[in-house]
């Protein structure tokens, strides 16, 4: 039993620790349109990326996006480009560095920086300070959109 605490505490402690380590939103490196580095330093997972992606109250991606993947998924909008085949047209880095911070990639997009804590307007003060999205949910959304071949 004394092994298995110890096992988790180390477990949580690994985690924390690699939280803790994720770039912060305002020390995201840029070049030249991509984000090379990951966030986190950790994979991404796609399992998990799909559902933010999915998800109304995170990354809420079907507002604006198509996605045949997610044809149970209700409402796909039609602003964005559709996700079918987004893995084909873009790279890991290009596009961790839309998932991060799209105003950076393209001039005048109404899409939302999921990876910023400052410069928006936020319409409830408990959300000042905070990305919509962590570190480790832009790499599961990167991960989930490389699955998205034609």
């Amino acid at each position: 039993m004394k092994h298995a605490l110890g096992g988790a505490a180390l477990a949580i402690m690994a985690a924390t620790s690699a939280y803790s380590e994720a770039v912060k939103p305002a020390n995201v490196a840029f070049n030249d349109g991509i984000v090379e580095a990951s966030l986190t330093g950790q994979p991404g997972d796609p399992v998990a990326g799909r559902a933010v992606f999915a998800d109304r109250k995170l990354g809420n991606c079907l507002a604006c996006h198509t996605n045949t993947d997610l044809s149970e998924e209700s409402f796909h909008g039609e602003v964005g480009p559709p996700m079918d085949g987004v893995a084909d047209r873009w790279g890991e880095a290009e596009l961790r560095a839309i998932v991060t911070n799209s105003k950076k990639v393209f001039e005048g997009t109404i899409m939302p920086a999921f990876y910023i804590d400052s410069g928006y307007e936020r319409p409830l003060e408990d959300f000042a300070g905070t990305s919509i999205l962590t570190a480790q949910q832009v790499e599961d959304v990167v991960a989930y959109l490389l699955t998205l071949k034609e």
